[in-house]
């Protein structure tokens, strides 16, 4: 497997774990619906979070949260109406994106955007 898939599945590990710890309640990881797909579906407070997760070694490149395009944002539109099409009891719904940056030797940096759109 390439790295970069090893970070993105070391990232998603860490998100589900960082959600849990500030209270949220996973209710799905890597949720696809057609050629759409929803990292973390996660609930907190009556509210349905749809979450992208970003993550990258070091920031040489850029940011994490830099990688989410308005393509992406799309598509976590398109999966989060599909998926509330078939889970219609929930009320309210929220956008948000993880960010997370590795770096060696050091722990890993959390930065939570919420409400990217409404």
């Amino acid at each position: 497997m390439a790295r970069h898939n090893d970070t993105g599945k070391e990232g998603e590990t860490l998100a589900k774990n960082w959600f849990t710890d500030q209270g949220y309640r996973i209710i799905v990881a890597n949720w696809r619906s057609g050629r759409f797909e929803v990292d973390l579906i996660a609930e907190k407070n009556n509210v349905l979070h749809f979450i992208e997760v970003k993550t990258k070694r070091g920031t040489a490149f850029g940011l994490p949260e830099e990688q989410v395009t308005k393509k992406k944002i799309r598509h976590l539109l398109d999966a989060a109406e599909a998926y509330v099409y078939q889970h219609p009891q929930w009320l309210r719904v929220q956008f948000d994106v993880l960010a997370i940056t590795l770096r060696k030797a050091a722990d890993p940096e959390y930065f939570l955007i919420e409400d990217v759109y409404e």
